[in-house]
């Protein structure tokens, strides 16, 4: 699985650096192309030369080469990368990369990374088992960083437990299983959408939701992430987003336009997750100038709007999977279960509004999923990233 794919590896300054040699040897053994930065402490350990000759590229340890003016791009390194290993991975740059410090090549190249990281410990046992590193360590998972488990030894202090980074052959062998499982929608044609939907009254004023648009983004970053082609219908949204280079996005405005891209797009998918908070009802009639303040009441005639998920219901063949959302105030499991059937969805995500932290606006949120057989599953709070990978690992479970 690591064949030609391009792995940038981040080497902080501790003792376990001198291992990165053997990682960088490993990798270009698998016939992945490397390249190494380093900070300033870790060329205390092991010289640039030496990974760079393993490498068979130059190795960066700053912004720019104080003799040739030279600058290294840290957004093109990141863009560069398929996966962003940092090992050793000190307490010290865990604790940046937890709170937005962003002082050398290394972190600011994290900080501009769109694919994934992986994070490789190493420190002392009472630092590795230190309240501080877990929280920091808590917050990166919460960013979607990958991490890979301390080993239990002998560590350089002479204090017996865990702390060891895990040796070149574990680190190599959890980058080829994590690839492998990143690459499982290969092939795979997924449809998303997301946000809100915006019904116009006049050219001013609209009917419309406090949908952000966040959880549909996440899941087809995901999606995108694990190999597959994603489009991806969004609604008006103000969040500004970084999409994934496997993502082609529609953007519409109303919810006949969202019907519309949709109805277009499913028919040649694999699936479909349909996340978007469509308005129910437009006005019947709109105006094309603002409606002035000439009474105390105004009444619109209100008329539906389609029922896109329904339609993708009717239109559903074959092998076809479609996910379905459901926010819900009262009787939630019963509504959601209604919809399930009418609407020949094969899953049903079902938030409510009685949770505190999910729905929208918010960062997280808390899904229960009930499947066709009546299967219903509960998760915890969790960041929408976090959601995503939970929805996902769970179509992955359905789609053939």
């Amino acid at each position: 699985m690591l064949s030609k794919k391009n792995i940038l590896l981040g080497v902080c300054g501790g003792i376990a650096a001198y291992k990165v040699a053997y990682i960088v040897r490993h990798l270009i053994k698998s016939g992945a192309n490397v390249k190494v930065i380093m900070t300033d402490s870790a060329k205390a350990f092991i010289g640039p030369l030496t990974l760079s000759t393993l490498s068979k590229n130059p190795v960066y340890t700053d912004f720019f080469d104080m003799e040739s003016g030279e600058w290294s791009n840290h957004v093109e390194l990141a863009l560069w990368a398929d996966i962003y290993l940092i090992a050793p991975a000190t307490s010290n740059t865990i604790a940046k990369m937890a709170n937005g410090i962003c002082d050398n090549l290394l972190l600011a190249t994290y900080f501009s990374a769109k694919n994934p990281v992986i994070i490789a410990p190493a420190m002392d046992l009472d630092m590795a088992s230190h309240p501080t590193l877990k929280r920091n360590l808590d917050t990166l998972s919460t960013d979607n960083v990958s991490i890979i488990p301390f080993e239990s030894g002998e560590l350089a202090s002479g204090l017996v437990g865990p702390g060891r980074m895990a040796e070149p052959e574990i680190i190599h062998s959890y980058l080829s299983d994590f690839l492998s499982s990143s690459n499982d929608f290969e092939k795979k044609k997924i449809l998303v959408n997301a946000g809100p939907t915006h019904e116009p009254i006049d050219p001013v004023r609209f009917i419309g939701n406090r949908s952000t648009g966040k959880m549909g983004v996440a899941l087809a970053n995901e999606l995108a992430q694990r190999g597959a082609d994603v489009t991806l219908v969004l609604g008006p949204t103000s969040h500004q987003f970084d999409f994934h280079k496997n993502i082609s996005v529609i953007r519409i405005q109303t919810a006949q336009e969202m019907r519309d891209a949709c109805v277009r797009v499913y028919p040649s998918c694999d699936a479909g997750i349909l996340s978007a908070a469509v308005a129910d009802f437009t006005p019947l009639s709109k105006t094309d100038k603002k409606i002035k303040k000439s009474s105390n009441t105004l009444a619109l005639e209100l008329v539906k709007t389609p029922d896109t998920l329904a339609e993708l219901g009717q239109l559903k063949s074959g092998n076809q999977v479609l996910i379905g959302f459901a926010l819900e105030t009262n009787d939630a499991i019963e509504n959601a279960t209604g919809k399930l059937k009418r609407k020949n969805l094969d899953l049903i995500v079902l938030n409510t509004l009685e949770d505190k932290g999910a729905g929208f606006g918010h960062d997280t949120n808390k899904i229960t999923t009930i499947d066709k057989t009546g299967e219903i599953c509960t998760f915890d709070l969790k960041s929408k990233k976090q959601v995503a990978k939970d929805i996902v690992n769970t179509l992955k479970t359905i789609i053939k």
